[in-house]
């Protein structure tokens, strides 16, 4: 898949993950959101678009196996602290307080968005301009 339609697919991901925590019936007086179920769900969708824009614009996923995060990390620190950072906060928000623990806060539900957004739109940047010929 080429590159620019990997961080396409990225995107997608984010918008799935929007229709699924609309599910998860949000209460605005406790603000919190009361089903964990498509909490976790949408955390998971949430970090696996994230995970398909980090290996476009990384390159992670070469050989046999799957990559843990510490290869997502190292990649990052040799090629962009910034993105390094954002891995570390997104992994810790959308993979384990939302996709494992199913934090039902909205705040950490929102921030969780922002990050995978944040996250793709840094690796969209990061990725090389198509060549046309």
């Amino acid at each position: 898949m080429e590159k620019e339609n990997q961080i396409e697919e990225a995107r997608r991901y984010v918008a799935n993950a929007e229709e699924v925590i609309k599910k998860a019936n949000y209460d605005p007086e406790l603000k919190i959101y009361t089903d964990s179920k498509y909490i976790k769900t949408a955390g998971n969708i949430l970090w696996n678009g994230c995970l398909v824009a980090l290996d476009a614009a990384l390159g992670v996923r070469n050989g046999k196996g799957r990559p843990s995060i510490n290869k997502y990390k190292e990649a990052a620190k040799n090629r962009d602290k910034k993105l390094l950072a954002a891995i570390v906060v997104g992994y810790d928000t959308m993979h384990l307080c939302m996709g494992y623990d199913g934090n039902k806060s909205k705040k950490v539900c929102d921030a969780g968005f922002e990050y995978a957004n944040a996250i793709i739109d840094h690796c969209e940047k990061l990725c090389p301009a198509p060549a046309y010929a």
